[in-house]
């Protein structure tokens, strides 16, 4: 067993039964849609079904238990005493069974995400690779230009390729494109509309590579586009880039969210930039820590977060540039590097 485990046990009070997937894997190694950990002092059990059973028997430093295919009936009948569960993954049905069987429950919150927020070399590498990947997705998808007159789910579907073709495992999310008006909604899913001449082009997308995600969102043009439209490109770069000289150890939440938001306040486009400036980055592609006002976060070395401002002009369109950072002992290290200056593709 890696000393992820150990570090976990440091921050227990009793011994804490682990439920979510991602956390679960983060510790033993196993992807199972049906598997748990108990920490405990001296020992950590790996509780999942025959389907798993062969992966399971072969994680060094753990002692396997195979349960019926009704998960929690087995740990209700298996487990006594007083445990900590993870209170934001664990369901209410769930608790009610393990409750059922004697079991005294303790919430617990974030202990395992805590130490899943600042990777160690094996992971950065994984992440690293799947932001190249990225990358490559995105000259080629420039390169190949060719957009006006598809649908945006025609483009997701040949952006998702590209991604595969550069060896991504698969993707960390659909594919998002979204032009014209549909650009000005943050999170537009790609349908039927058509891209125009003269309007901007959202791509936000990420593949995964060893089970670590990347996320990356370049905005192009059509065309020359309307000034204001304009503009707003301009400034949402300017304030990524105020943004990415924030990102350092030490730095705050909502302070660097704030170096990106005052740029984009002062040139008049505050109620245009309604979500926070950006978030972490691992085996889920929303994680620990945030960049935004409500956070409570401090940026550490290790951390890997994207920094994407965005400005949303309902009914003209939209801007959003992301990249993908790593927090270092001097600033950030950017891992997607397809350029920013706005490109026109037709």
């Amino acid at each position: 067993m890696n000393g992820r485990v150990d570090r976990l046990r440091e921050r227990l009070e009793e011994p804490l039964l682990v439920s979510d997937a991602a956390n679960v894997f983060y510790l033993s190694g196993l992807e199972s849609s049906n598997a748990a950990l108990l920490v405990e002092p001296e020992r950590v059990r790996l509780f999942t079904d025959f389907r798993y059973a062969e992966g399971a028997r072969s994680i060094e430093g753990v002692e396997f238990v195979e349960a019926k295919r009704d998960l929690y009936q087995t740990l209700s009948e298996l487990l006594d005493g007083t445990i900590g569960f993870e209170a934001t993954s664990l369901t209410f049905e769930r608790h009610a069974r393990l409750h059922a069987g004697g079991l005294d429950l303790v919430p617990r919150y974030g202990r395992v995400e805590e130490l899943r927020a600042v990777k160690d070399e094996d992971e950065l590498d994984s992440i690293r690779r799947a932001a190249a990947i990225a990358t490559i997705a995105f000259e080629r998808f420039a390169d190949k230009g060719d957009i006006v007159g598809h649908t945006e789910r025609e483009l997701a579907w040949r952006f998702e390729q590209f991604l595969h073709e550069a060896n991504a495992d698969g993707v960390s999310f659909p594919a998002h494109v979204a032009s014209g008006p549909n650009a000005a909604k943050p999170h537009s899913n790609p349908g039927e509309r058509r891209v125009e001449k003269g309007e901007t082009v959202i791509v936000d997308a990420g593949c995964v590579v060893d089970g670590y995600c990347s996320d990356c969102t370049r905005t192009f043009s059509t065309g020359p586009l309307p000034d204001e439209l304009q503009r707003a490109y301009d400034v949402c770069l300017d304030a990524q880039l105020v943004g990415l000289t924030a990102v350092k150890p030490g730095a705050s939440g909502p302070g660097v969210d704030s170096a990106a938001r005052d740029r984009i306040e002062a040139a008049g486009f505050g109620e245009a930039f309604g979500h926070g400036l950006g978030h972490g980055v691992g085996l889920l592609v929303h994680e620990d820590p945030r960049l935004a006002q409500e956070s409570r976060s401090t940026l550490e070395v290790g951390n890997v977060v994207t920094v994407e401002p965005g400005i949303y002009l309902s009914g003209l369109g939209g801007i959003r540039i992301e990249d993908l950072v790593v927090v270092t002992d001097d600033g950030a290290e950017v891992l997607t590097s397809y350029p920013k200056d706005l490109r026109t593709l037709d």
